[in-house]
């Protein structure tokens, strides 16, 4: 399952939101011809790989995650044959291109289900799931990721249908052959294309937790009343692997590809079963544990309720990630998605002060661990969250479902519920992306944009960050262009230094005779380390640094390679980074 022509390991991979990317006829929404015309821009970062988000023929009830056609190009995206032309682009430059697999569930508009809500007779009924009601009421009590129940009635078969997000995104049930049979045609009709992979959406749902009667459990009480999520009760079941696994002999086994299954509630577990290098289905695997530990009850509590980050929660749950899959499978790192607030509000400073340095931090410690790093659009900008003044600015239906419920049904605080949708709200990473002050809309289009432009795009945009040689963009190409060319900084080791430091994330990389040393301060506040002792070297000689010169100092740029630090006594500025190489005996540590 390697990439083709490159190796997938030191691979960097861009996403892109194709509504939000570049629109090139002046209808307000990205498409594909405007992807084309900005892939000078991925080349020049230095990515290999694309994650295109779905462009196939769709409702949009949820901004083409629910799909109507596996073979067809949405319209407002652009034509079969404008996918053709992008795809050559991107091969001719040296990059692949992975496509978004949505096959947990389609649109409820798909042939298939037209068809299966008819009859029970249906020969597509079997395609989805169906149970009868529990007292007249639905079969389970579990709600929906997008609020509301999972099931939904259907008067001419009289039974319900499981959805796990909107009710237009019906469950399809992979215990049918028939079904998975059509999913692996949809594979190979794309890769017999010359697509080069698939991030496969929610993966990890495909199979559901059955009781030995087929019926399924109810959810528990987790929170103040608040059940646990549906999605919660739904993932991980226990045919999974055996469903990927023949998914991998159909299919994956008879092509080159790089394929990433989103696994949302993934333990290391079931991390290592899923990408192990003998007898894994997938190259590598989103885990979420990271993401859920600024909320209340992680994922099972529900992402709106805030709480602050505490650094040693993060270093604790990603060194526990790093240690399994070293040598065992392989970890997706990312900080940012189409579905992810931008991760310089969330982990960042975005204030002006601090937005270039920290973001500049942010992607030298996700960089700085072992596995393939997931690159953002915007992300490589430094872009932060939108705070828009009411609901009625956002278009995402998890945040107005979230202020229906939690405002009109719930009578909660319409200001506190807000403030949850601005830090949390996946419209963040949707505004379109900036490309140019000097042109209308940022030069995302010359028409009215679907969802507004986040106000800072005048300060935060592409053709800035060019132009600025000390930009959150110019680091990101230094650090990719490092990873490609050392192999430790891929896929050493990952040693944790300081576990107990509040502020300072700092990792040791090793592979052989070669040594690194990443250090991140996560503060506004300067911190002195003594990293001597557990690094097993007294001094480091730069590689990378994310300021422009070190406190206190006019002659000496903290980013100018080959600048030597002592490490007994590390001084480290606000949101300071650095990567260091140790002498070479330092690799000669224990492992």
């Amino acid at each position: 399952m390697n990439i083709r022509n490159t190796d997938w390991k030191r691979s960097v991979v861009y996403q892109i939101y194709p509504r939000s990317f570049c629109d090139s006829n002046g209808d307000g929404i990205g498409d594909l011809p405007g992807i084309t015309s900005k892939l000078d821009h991925l080349q020049a970062l230095g990515v290999n790989v694309v994650w295109l988000s779905p462009v196939y023929a769709s409702p949009q009830d949820d901004n083409g995650y629910d799909i109507s056609d596996y073979r067809a190009i949405a319209p407002e995206f652009g034509s079969m044959a404008d996918f053709d032309t992008m795809l050559a682009a991107m091969h001719r430059r040296g990059i692949r291109l992975v496509m978004d697999l949505v096959v947990n569930h389609s649109s409820d508009e798909h042939r298939w289900f037209q068809e299966a809500r008819q009859s029970r007779d249906n020969p597509f009924h079997d395609y989805y799931i169906w149970r009868e009601g529990r007292d007249g009421q639905p079969p389970t009590n579990w709600e929906a990721a997008f609020n509301g129940s999972v099931w939904e009635w259907n008067q001419p078969t009289g039974e319900y249908y499981l959805h796990m997000f909107s009710r237009k995104q019906p469950d399809l049930n992979w215990e049918n052959p028939a079904l998975r049979a059509e999913v692996y045609e949809v594979m190979r009709f794309w890769l017999d294309k010359g697509v080069d992979g698939f991030r496969m959406d929610v993966i990890n749902m495909i199979s559901k937790p059955w009781n030995a009667d087929g019926s399924l459990p109810d959810a528990p009480v987790v929170r103040d009343g608040f059940l646990q999520p549906g999605f919660a009760m739904s993932c991980n079941g226990p045919r999974l692997t055996a469903f990927l696994r023949e998914m991998r002999r159909e299919v994956l086994d008879h092509y080159d590809t790089l394929t990433v299954g989103e696994a949302p509630l993934a333990t290391v577990a079931e991390g290592v079963a899923l990408t192990h290098p003998e007898n894994g289905a997938l190259n590598m695997l989103f885990q979420f544990e990271h993401m859920d530990l600024d909320s209340i009850g992680g994922h099972v509590g529900g992402k709106w309720a805030l709480k602050p980050l505490q650094l040693t929660d993060l270093k604790r749950t990603m060194q526990r990630w790093q240690d399994a899959l070293d040598g065992q499978g392989w970890n997706s790192l990312y900080l940012s998605n189409h579905d992810q607030p931008r991760p310089v509000s969330r982990f960042g400073d975005d204030s002006p002060e601090h937005r270039v340095a920290s973001a500049k931090l942010l992607g030298t410690w996700l960089h700085g661990l072992q596995g393939t790093p997931y690159v953002y659009q915007g992300e490589e900008l430094g872009m932060t969250n939108v705070a828009f003044p009411s609901i009625d600015h956002y278009q995402d239906i998890e945040s107005r479902n979230h202020w229906r419920t939690a405002v009109e049904e719930r009578g909660e605080d319409p200001a506190g519920v807000l403030r949850s949708i601005h830090a949390k709200g996946r419209d963040n990473a949707r505004t379109p992306m900036p490309w140019d002050a000097s042109q209308p809309n940022a030069g995302f289009s010359t028409g009215t944009p679907w969802l507004q432009l986040n106000p800072n795009w005048r300060e935060v945009n592409a053709a800035q960050a060019v132009a600025d040689p000390d930009s959150v963009l110019h680091h990101y190409r230094r650090l990719i262009a490092l990873r490609q060319q050392h192999p430790v900084m891929a896929e050493g080791r990952t040693t944790l230094l300081l576990p107990g430091h509040p502020q300072v994330y700092a990792v040791l990389r090793t592979l052989g005779a070669s040594a690194w040393l990443v250090v991140c301060n996560f503060s506004g506040e300067p911190s002195t380390v003594d990293l001597a002792a557990e690094a097993g070297a007294r001094r480091g000689t730069l590689l990378l640094g994310n300021h422009p010169a070190r406190p206190g100092t006019t002659e000496q740029r903290a980013d100018a390679p080959g600048s030597v630090f002592p490490l007994e006594a590390l001084v480290l500025a606000p949101w300071e980074a650095l990567i260091l190489a140790l002498p070479d005996q330092a690799a000669g540590r224990p492992a």
